[in-house]
């Protein structure tokens, strides 16, 4: 044991310390240096702490990663994007590799924006794999096209609902909201059973705030999205508390097996571990989250750019008028549509499929490195993260011929090729979501084209490619109902 005597001897070990620390804080840093530049993919860090968060959203997602695919790596390659190394895989190749690594070298992850936003604090710094998996099975099953071939003829009666209220009487709709509304409406009600207007309107307006948030920099000041972010998921957690709370109680008052499984909350409501034990509020409540934020935005951008493109090729629209109005003249007055008539709407479904690979609703999804491995001759270190994106394939004249062509044939007999069209993920941890979206759109589809013509008011309208894409006018389309 050291014992300092005198002021000098203390200012000498002092002195040491202090140039020990520094000489061994400069070996750290240059052997990590040189460890992480011995062989990782080529790229750029950016600006500290922000890293390239700043560019990635000016030039919006696509047109950052089709730079950097040029300047560095058609297979991989480097950035830091939310305050974190990041290894951007590219192709088909590379989203094969990564949905099939999805439990071997990489793990479910979120930035932390997302997580505060949708989380509650407690699992905010649990690896998200915990959180999702809980019950994704179940959440899968639930969402199977079997499992919601019952919620077809509420989808069909809500959609001539918002028709009738929110577009018959106006000679132009702005899309974007209106279709935003729609499907808040929609989800509410199948997933969680809730048709009371006013706290529909209440949850939609916390969402708002949370999906401002969602991929914002992790900023928590007054007035920032992040911190708007992060108060609209306290309120949005709040609410759905109270009807996870009431919804346990009325099924534990009323066995009815009816009652038990009207919706997917119910459903959830059921699911037991293996040792029997039921999931807590908290944990239902962070997977209605995500489900709402999934069918809320991603789905309405989807609705939105499909009539983008119907009301501005009249030779797509035209064959997917006869398609629906043959299902339309099938039907007795006031019947609603079927599993069976969904089925039959394999047109309209490529021009949706299409629409997909035109303006994806999302960027892709994000990875948690947790062993290092070696690909396309890089080695890709423990604790960075991972990304594979839509845009380095749905625009790729490699594997879509004429790109920029709205082409819905291309959906027809096989189709793409494996892992170039990828708007819903793949693998293990593709969207359980794809069919419930599915039946959404095209129900949708149908009542808004067997009744209107098309034709938008600003042929010039821009799109904002963040992390959704949004028509900068909210898409406003002039009506011409049918006679």
């Amino acid at each position: 044991m050291l014992n300092l005597d005198t002021d000098m001897d203390r200012l000498e070990f002092l002195s040491l310390s202090a140039l020990v620390a520094i000489v061994v804080s400069l070996f750290l840093f240059f052997f990590s240096f040189r460890r992480s530049k011995a062989n990782v993919p080529p790229g750029s860090s950016g600006w500290p702490v922000m890293g390239e968060s700043i560019k990635f959203f000016r030039l919006g997602p696509q047109e950052f990663i089709k730079e950097r695919t040029r300047k560095y790596s058609q297979d991989v390659f480097q950035t830091s994007l939310f305050g974190q190394k990041m290894a951007v895989f590219c192709g088909p190749i590379g989203n094969k590799f990564v949905y099939a690594n999805e439990t071997r070298s990489l793990a479910a992850w979120w930035p932390l924006s997302v997580r505060k936003a949708l989380f509650f604090p407690e699992f905010v710094e649990s690896p998200t794999d915990e959180i999702s998996s809980l019950m994704f099975i179940s959440i899968r099953d639930i969402l199977k096209p079997e499992a919601l071939k019952q919620y077809i003829p509420v989808m069909d009666s809500m959609a001539r609902e918002h028709v009738d209220s929110q577009w018959a009487d106006n000679e132009v709709v702005k899309v974007f909201p209106v279709s935003k509304k729609y499907t808040f409406d929609l989800a509410c009600r199948i997933l969680m059973g809730v048709v009371d207007a006013e706290l529909v309107i209440r949850l939609a307006k916390h969402f708002t705030l949370v999906t401002a948030g969602l991929f914002s920099v992790p900023i928590d000041l007054p007035g920032t999205p992040y911190n708007k972010g992060i108060k609209g998921g306290k309120l949005v957690r709040a609410e759905l508390m109270k009807i996870i709370t009431e919804r346990r109680k009325e099924m534990s008052e009323n066995k009815s097996e009816t009652v038990r499984r009207s919706n997917f909350l119910s459903r959830l409501l059921l699911v037991t571990d293996e040792n029997g034990k039921f999931a807590s509020e908290r944990e239902i409540t962070n997977n209605i989250v995500g489900l709402l934020f999934a069918s809320y935005e991603t789905t309405s951008s989807a609705v939105t750019f499909v009539l983008k493109y119907l009301s501005e090729l009249p030779h797509i629209y035209d064959e997917v008028y006869k398609e629906q109005m043959e299902i339309a003249k099938s039907k007795s007055e006031g019947e609603l549509l079927t599993w069976e008539d969904v089925q039959k709407m394999r047109y309209s479904w490529n021009v949706v499929c299409e629409t997909l690979r035109f303006i994806p609703p999302l960027l892709g999804g994000f990875r948690d490195v947790v062993n290092d491995f070696n690909y396309a001759g890089f080695t890709i270190p423990k604790g960075w993260k991972t990304l594979w994106t839509v845009h380095t394939t749905h625009k790729n004249p490699k594997y879509f011929a004429d790109p920029e062509t709205f082409d819905p044939s291309r959906f027809e007999g096989r189709g793409p090729a494996p892992s170039t069209y990828v708007p819903f993920g793949g693998g293990s941890r593709m969207c359980p979501g794809k069919e419930y979206a599915r039946l959404e759109i095209l129900v949708f589809l149908h009542n808004i084209v067997t009744k209107f013509k098309l034709e938008k008011v600003n042929p010039q309208e821009k799109i904002e490619l963040y992390f959704l894409p949004v028509p900068k006018e909210g898409l406003p389309l002039r009506l011409t109902r049918h006679k």
